[in-house]
């Protein structure tokens, strides 16, 4: 019997199969060679090569060296070092998870090392930028008024650089940008106070105030709280209490717009439509 003869179409896909296979193994050699171009390279020259690519910016392949640095060489001062670069790296790329995971790794494993003053002064950078985004960016939008759970574990990162290392060279930054969380903390309280006033919830407008002043002393936002407690005090009838907040407040701030009965100046309300205009507030126009 004469055999039969593989039709066209089938030899056509066996063809095809092949040349995939080929193509496969073929990126599969180009992979492993990258990933193993490291490999076997002595701990000097691989940390010196990581330190390079990061002093160019180049943070993807610094981590890339770090890794592979720490893989083959699991122990010594390189080690550790190429773990803080790591973390680093990772904070300028955005991989906010993986250099919070990195940085708390290090600690725990190394809880006595010179370098943990600045893994909690960088964890505090890391959890300040962790839920910013580009169009917060871009369109300049009011932290104050988003989720404060990530800037208040930053305030606590910066309070332990603070606390524990006050005379690490990262202290006195660590005391500057927690001034500016108690800022951004301050603002959430106002901007709710005023908010309860609009909806005329006077008693809860008053608390805000009042938590403010106590909490966040001297923020930029204290006379805006006293403002707030005259405002709420004088809206519930409470003419004593509304005219000794109206007293602190010409002493402390006299040229305050709410004197002059023209606060809270809030936005235009047709404002508020155009996607493209920046965030503001009644605390941004009193500023103005």
């Amino acid at each position: 019997m004469t055999p039969r003869l593989a039709s066209p179409i089938r030899a056509l896909a066996r063809t095809s199969m092949l040349l995939l296979l080929v193509v496969m193994v073929a990126a599969g050699c180009s992979r492993n060679t990258k990933d193993d171009e490291n490999e076997g390279v002595p701990v000097a020259e691989l940390y010196q090569k990581g330190h390079d690519s990061m002093r160019k910016g180049n943070w993807s392949n610094g981590a890339t060296s770090f890794r592979r640095l720490v893989a083959q060489y699991p122990y010594g001062p390189y080690t550790e070092q190429a773990l803080v670069e790591t973390a680093y790296a990772n904070y300028k790329m955005g991989n906010n998870e993986e250099a919070i995971s990195g940085i708390d790794r290090f600690i725990r494993t190394y809880p006595t090392h010179r370098n943990i003053p600045y893994m909690y002064y960088l964890r505090g950078l890391v959890n300040s930028n962790r839920d910013t985004v580009f169009l917060q960016r871009v369109w300049s939008l009011d932290s104050s008024r988003r989720d404060l759970a990530s800037p208040n574990q930053a305030y606590a990162d910066f309070n332990t650089v603070t606390d524990r290392y006050p005379n690490s060279r990262y202290a006195a930054d660590a005391r500057d940008r927690m001034a500016t969380l108690r800022n951004t903390f301050a603002r959430h309280e106002i901007e709710t106070g005023l908010y309860y006033l609009r909806r005329e919830a006077y008693v809860a407008a008053a608390q805000r105030a009042t938590y403010l002043l106590e909490t966040y002393p001297q923020s930029e936002y204290q006379n805006d709280a006293v403002a707030l407690l005259a405002a709420s005090y004088a809206n519930l009838g409470n003419d004593t209490l509304a005219a000794d907040a109206r007293r602190v407040l010409e002493q402390n701030e006299p040229d305050h717009p709410s004197l002059t009965g023209n606060w809270p100046n809030e936005p235009w309300k047709i404002r508020r439509l155009n996607p493209f205009a920046t965030e503001r507030t009644a605390i941004d126009n009193d500023r103005d």
